[in-house]
C-alpha cells in the first residue's frame, strides 16, 4: 500500500471494522490530478451494491481547475473495480452478517494507480463509543505519568 491521500477517520470511530479489501476506482483525468494534489474528502462517503457491482457514493474530489469545462460533479457516483469472486464474497458478508461496506482510505499504489481500501464494518452503539473514549483517556493519562517520571 502506498501513502494514504485521505483517510476516513469517522469510519474508525463509528464502525467495528473487520476485513479490508483493496479495489480500484473508475476516475476521469481531472479527478486523478485532483487526487494527486490531495483534494479529496470522505464527507459521509459509503459504498453500495447495485446490480452485482459496487459503487462509491458521496466521495468528494475537488474539480481540477485546469480541466475547465471537462470537470464532472465533485461528488458523483464512482464505480469500484473488483473481481467477480471478490464482489460475491462481499455480497455474502453483507447479506449474512448484516455488515456495511465502508471506504477507509484512498491512495496510489506503487505503480501509481488510484486505489480505495474498503472495509466490512458493523455500526458501533453509543456505549461502544464511550468505552473507546474512556480507554483512550486512560492510555493518555498513563503516557503522561510515564513521561513525567
Amino acid at each position: 500500500m502506498g501513502k494514504a491521500i485521505a483517510t476516513n477517520k469517522k469510519a474508525y470511530r463509528d464502525y467495528f471494522l473487520s476485513q479490508t479489501i483493496e479495489c480500484g476506482i473508475a476516475l476521469k483525468g481531472g479527478e486523478v490530478k485532483s487526487l494527486r494534489a490531495g483534494e479529496v474528502a470522505f464527507r459521509g462517503a459509503f459504498a453500495r451494491m447495485e446490480a452485482n457491482e459496487i459503487y462509491l457514493h458521496s466521495l468528494y474530489i475537488a474539480p481540477y481547475e485546469q480541466a475547465s469545462y471537462m470537470n464532472d460533479e465533485p461528488d458523483r457516483v464512482r464505480k469500484l473495480l473488483l473481481h467477480k469472486r471478490e464482489i460475491k464474497k462481499l455480497i455474502g458478508a453483507v447479506a449474512e452478517k448484516k455488515m456495511m461496506l465502508v471506504p477507509t482510505k484512498i491512495y496510489f499504489n506503487k505503480r501509481g494507480v488510484a486505489k480505495v481500501e474498503l472495509a466490512l464494518g458493523k455500526g458501533k452503539k453509543l456505549y461502544d463509543k464511550r468505552e473507546a473514549i474512556k480507554k483512550r483517556d486512560v492510555e493518555r493519562s498513563l503516557e503522561r505519568v510515564i513521561r513525567t517520571r
